[in-house]
């Protein structure tokens, strides 16, 4: 489930292809290194027969995204996932599932440093709130249609994550079917 990116001359992500890292110069190699964690997931909601996701769009680049950020010290994973969803989508939530993990990697300090990155993300259920709420790092956050949301999304691996939260969505509901 996770993709390995890492980032093009422009400093988008980009997959190798392979679902490893990109071939990288003897340059790249001599970077520094350092991991971080990041947690989010997918909030959820039925709308009559269809399923709705949150989306938040990201002010610096105008690009949607599932919402996710860095843990604070002493934060378990649950709790960070929670905390950064309700900041940036304005939403309450409760935790239903794993969906999985995201792995990429990217560089800071004008090419200096690269930092492997793993995003935890988990199946969320409303339980208050309101998307007016969302925090200023984002322009907007917005319910999509599931079917309409993955389009979009920058990058493949939250498509992924997203494709993966879908069909946990139809799980539980068979699950519940009588």
């Amino acid at each position: 489930m996770a993709a390995t990116l890492t980032n093009d001359a422009s400093g988008q992500p980009e997959e190798d292809g392979q679902g490893g890292h990109a071939a990288m110069s003897a340059e790249e190699t001599r970077l520094s290194e350092r991991s971080a964690v990041s947690c989010g997931g997918v909030v959820y909601r039925l709308a009559g027969e269809t399923v709705e996701v949150v989306l938040v769009q990201l002010r610096r680049r105008g690009s949607w995204a599932l919402p996710k950020g860095t843990a604070e010290a002493g934060e378990t994973l649950e709790q960070t996932a929670l905390r950064e969803v309700q900041e940036e989508t304005g939403l309450e939530v409760a935790i239903v599932d794993s969906v999985g993990e995201d792995h990429y990697t990217f560089t800071v300090g004008g090419g200096q440093s690269r930092v492997d990155k793993i995003v935890h993300h988990y199946l969320l259920e409303p339980r208050g709130g309101d998307l007016s709420l969302h925090d200023d790092e984002h322009d907007a956050a917005q319910w999509f249609d599931i079917n309409q949301a993955p389009r979009h999304l920058t990058h493949d691996s939250q498509r992924m994550i997203l494709g993966r939260a879908s069909q946990l969505i139809t799980e539980r509901a068979n699950r519940a079917a009588p």
